[in-house]
């Protein structure tokens, strides 16, 4: 267990995937709430456009994962808890990508090293796509049964850290994330991609949206995240709100914030093959063995999600208009 009160800001957290969608929102959190000595192992080239306002406030280590350089890099930071957020995630791509496979060696690469250099405690990031998708409600307990090649090798990572943490005594958790939203999100996945057409005037184009799933605000999984990680808990956690939506109710709130129902076209586009229909998290786990509140509501959430593509926008226009 990471006892946060009793090592302060001296905790040294080795954070990956702190460029994206989850991990920006991770660190912002870490260094702006909880004044965490925040060490971002980011990839040679990636853009920081998300984190660009807190980097002043990480120690920012440019490598990609499994080389010496980072090797190097681990034997220097020492840290005592890493959180790993990185994979291949490119959208449309990633649930069947080769890359997948480069992935999973260098996490293996990375968790062996972090034991090598005696990190304590490691937190990794699934996905619900692990379950058996046909049981609807999944809990911890749920047979896995991955859906496409990026929640197989999930799944072979999350089997074998069990066993490896028996071997070296580091203490180990897998969050396995249901699906997520928010400021940051790429604009090709579906809450963002509503709103960006809807903002830019466009038809969007969707399924029926007969499909009901667990949407959590991605503010509110970056709150779970780290309250399973300063706790003493260790093997697979849900972290979803538990609370069950379809994308059609979605898509129309949305259209209704925007004032631009009429531009949301149900039924254009049809499912996908052996397209889930119903996916839930039971996250009692989550509830009962950490502090974590769930701060946004469906509503809510939507709300500050669209405030915030809006305000992109805005500095996008200017921007233009200056050049």
């Amino acid at each position: 267990m990471i006892d946060v009160p009793h090592y302060g800001e001296k905790i040294k957290i080795l954070l990956t995937g702190a460029t994206g969608f989850i991990g920006s929102h991770v660190a912002r959190l870490l260094v702006n709430q909880e004044g965490c000595e925040v060490h971002a192992l980011v990839r040679e080239h990636s853009n920081p456009w998300r984190i660009q306002d807190i980097l002043p406030s990480l120690h920012l280590w440019r490598s990609d994962l499994g080389t010496s350089t980072m090797r190097e890099y681990l034997l220097e930071i020492q840290p005592d808890l890493c959180i790993h957020l990185a994979w291949y995630t490119e959208p449309g791509k990633y649930l069947q990508a080769l890359e997948n496979l480069d992935s999973l060696a260098s996490s293996l690469e990375l968790v062996t090293q972090l034991a090598a250099v005696g990190c304590r405690r490691f937190v990794g990031i699934g996905t619900c796509a692990e379950y058996d998708f046909s049981l609807g409600y999944l809990s911890e307990s749920s047979p896995i049964k991955p859906f496409g090649f990026y929640a197989a090798t999930k799944a072979a990572f999350s089997t074998i850290l069990p066993e490896f943490s028996q071997i070296t005594g580091m203490e180990i958790a897998w969050l396995r994330l249901f699906y997520l939203y928010g400021p940051g999100e790429d604009e090709r996945r579906l809450v963002a991609g509503i709103i960006t057409s809807l903002l830019r005037d466009e038809v969007i184009k969707t399924t029926k949206g007969e499909q009901i799933k667990d949407f959590l605000h991605v503010e509110d999984s970056a709150r779970a995240i780290w309250a399973v990680a300063r706790s003493n808990l260790q093997g697979v956690i849900n972290i979803g709100s538990g609370q069950p939506v379809t994308v059609k109710e979605i898509a129309y709130q949305l259209g209704n914030l925007l004032g631009k129902s009429s531009l949301i076209d149900l039924g254009a586009l049809p499912y996908r093959p052996q397209e889930p229909m119903f996916v839930c998290a039971n996250n009692h786990l989550l509830k009962e063995n950490t502090d974590w509140i769930q701060q946004y509501e469906l509503l809510s959430g939507l709300e500050s999600t669209i405030d915030w593509y809006q305000q992109r926008i805005k500095r996008e226009q200017n921007a233009e208009k200056v050049n």
